[in-house]
Order: C-alpha cells, then sequence, then structure tokens
C-alpha cells in the first residue's frame, strides 16, 4: 500500500479529483467495470476474473472501456462481483463469476449491448 503524504487542503482537493476522474464512467459513451478485490472477492476467484477482464479489453482494443478494482461491494456470498457502469444507465451487478463467464460479459454486454441475464444479482435472488 503506498502513502500519500498531503501537505495542504489544495493537495487534498488534487488527489480527491485525480481519485475522482480514475473512476468516473466517460460521458461519451464510455464503460466502466469494477471487480471486487477484497478478502472475500479474492477467496472467491476474483483476482483470475480481473485479469481476464483485462486482457479481454486490451486485446479487443475497447478504448472507451476502463476496468478497476473496488474494495468490498458488500455481497460476499455472491463473489466473484463485476459491476458494468454506462454512462446514462443503470448499474449492472454481475455474481459469481468466473474467467469463462468474464468473456462472455466482454463479448455480450460490454461488445454486443446484450446484458447476460442470467449472471445478473437479480437472477441469483429469483433462485433463492
Amino acid at each position: 500500500m503506498k502513502i500519500i503524504k498531503i501537505k495542504n487542503i489544495a493537495e487534498l482537493n488534487a488527489y480527491k479529483e485525480k481519485a475522482k476522474n480514475k473512476f468516473a464512467v466517460k460521458e461519451n459513451g464510455g464503460m466502466k467495470i469494477i471487480v471486487g478485490m477484497a478478502t472475500c472477492g479474492i477467496a472467491a476467484g476474483a483476482a483470475p476474473v480481473l485479469e481476464i477482464l483485462n486482457e479481454e479489453i486490451k486485446s479487443k482494443k475497447l478504448e472507451n472501456v476502463s476496468v478497476a478494482q473496488a474494495g468490498c461491494i458488500g455481497l460476499c456470498q455472491y463473489e466473484p462481483i463485476v459491476e458494468v457502469f454506462e454512462s446514462g444507465k443503470e448499474k449492472i451487478t454481475y455474481v459469481k463469476i468466473d474467467a469463462k463467464k468474464a468473456k462472455e460479459i466482454v463479448n455480450s454486454h460490454i461488445i454486443g449491448g446484450r446484458i447476460v441475464s442470467n449472471y445478473t444479482i437479480g437472477e441469483a435472488i429469483k433462485n433463492l
């Protein structure tokens, strides 16, 4: 973990803006993919999911799509969790994702615009 020494309010505000921009969805049709990488996510297999998503986005040259990791999303029993944010649309939360499902999400949802409904949190709750 990198320790940042902030000396004044201006540096704090600059750091805050940089962090905010890092996680913001681009307004020009961009997409942001977040992978839960807290302890429970990592234990459930989130690291390979994050790796596959990064590889797929890079290999398909999807320049308006970014992948980032987050801490706890709060749904440990559904890990690994992948959230897709798209400008002007509701967030889609995918649960119990593995490498194969991650590739399908990229091809169907990210590229094709078709949500993979059977991997979403809504579908998981229906099947309880």
